[in-house]
């Protein structure tokens, strides 16, 4: 990881945050520096492994329990984007359900907060090997123009999963940042829908908030983005929905992100004419006479 010391040169011009558009093929991006992805239904569609292992764990939970059935609205609503035990709290908590939190080494079979969470967790990772995962292309032809353009790049995941999910689709060397579950975990970073893992991973970066992009699909990661100063709030619909997305905080929707790549590249062009302005014709200050 970056040194949190460690500052790129960041020209004045490039602090002003960009303006926003609901239009990506007009959106500004010439002020941003660094961008900030989800990783689960930003990068890779793991989204979708996530959502059959809460769904095999909570569709006979609630049966036994006689609460309303799962459904794939509980998983948006409730657990998307959030830390894995905040996701069971949220969802045991739309139902009435009340049980004892229990410890983080609780064994997956027991009927507690975190026993629930860690049976979610064994679903996942059985998932995860059995069918593996790749990249979403559009998402790494946008990661490719953002790094050619110059940009940092950092993840940024409730999933203590990350590393393992960014090696199996072979995304694990492209990010200088990675904040993941257990980074939030180790340093008492409040997880999403606040701002702060966020936040740290523009500090790893060296960067300030406010020349960074957040990179969402989930309405917590959103609310997450719009909660702090960025530049720029990213909302990716997987299933959200626009109407929602834009109203939690994203300033542009798109349905892939390679529907971004031109308005990097234009940021990119404006960035390298206004470097190559400034080093033709130097600004000079005048010594008025004493």
């Amino acid at each position: 990881m970056t040194s949190p010391d460690a500052s790129p040169d960041i020209p004045p011009e490039s602090m002003t945050p960009p303006a926003s558009s609901s239009d990506p093929r007009d959106v500004d991006l010439s002020g941003i520096r660094g961008y900030l992805f989800d990783l689960d239904g930003v990068l890779t569609p793991t989204a979708v492994v996530h959502m059959h292992a809460w769904s095999r764990l909570f569709t006979p939970y609630l049966e036994e329990h006689g609460a309303a059935p799962y459904t794939d609205a509980d998983y948006f609503a409730h657990i998307d984007g959030k830390p894995r035990y905040d996701g069971v709290r949220s969802l045991l908590a739309s139902r009435g359900i009340v049980v004892p939190e229990g410890e983080v080494t609780d064994a997956p079979s027991a009927d507690t907060v975190h026993g629930l969470g860690n049976r979610k967790n064994d679903a996942f990772n059985a998932t995860l090997a059995e069918e593996g995962v790749e990249a979403y292309p559009a998402s790494v032809a946008f990661l490719d123009a953002v790094q050619a353009s110059g940009c940092h790049v950092a993840v940024v995941s409730s999933s203590k999963n990350a590393p393992a999910v960014l090696e199996a689709a072979g995304l694990a060397d492209r990010f200088e940042v990675v904040v993941d579950g257990a980074v939030a975990a180790r340093e008492g970073l409040p997880g999403k829908p606040q701002p702060d893992t966020f936040e740290r991973a523009a500090e790893l970066l060296g960067l300030p908030t406010t020349v960074c992009a957040v990179v969402e699909d989930a309405e917590s990661g959103v609310k997450a983005g719009a909660a702090g100063e960025f530049g720029i709030v990213i909302g990716v619909d997987r299933g959200v929905g626009r109407h929602t997305l834009a109203e939690l905080g994203a300033d542009v929707i798109v349905d892939e992100l390679d529907e971004l790549i031109p308005a990097v590249e234009r940021a990119a062009a404006t960035a390298s004419t206004g470097s190559a302005t400034e080093a033709a014709f130097p600004s000079t200050i005048r010594e008025e006479p004493v």
